[in-house]
């Protein structure tokens, strides 16, 4: 069975995980809720961003910057099929 590496990778599951159960959500709030760095969070909200995954929408909250990240339909369903195939791969294994 092979993995979607754009989910499958630790860190992205994670963002893709707090997205989905959420909705959305600022980048300070990702960085705090899943103990990242602003490096290591912007690398990986990146790479979903060119893979479609991810939607960002850029705005100003009393003068001050505010990035919000929320998935995309295509991150959805992404997430969902690597959801279905880890819960078919624990049904084989009875």
């Amino acid at each position: 069975m092979d993995f979607d590496k754009l989910v499958h990778q630790q860190t992205r599951l994670q963002i893709f995980a707090y997205l989905y159960r959420h909705g959305e959500a600022t980048f300070p709030e990702l960085r705090e809720e899943l103990d990242l760095t602003e490096g290591n969070l912007s690398s990986h909200l990146g790479t979903m961003e060119d893979a479609g995954a991810v939607s960002v929408e850029k705005a100003f909250v009393d003068r001050t910057p505010q990035t919000t990240y929320a998935l995309t339909d295509l991150g959805e369903e992404k997430f969902e099929e690597h959801v279905a195939a880890l819960e078919t791969l624990i049904d084989d294994i009875d």
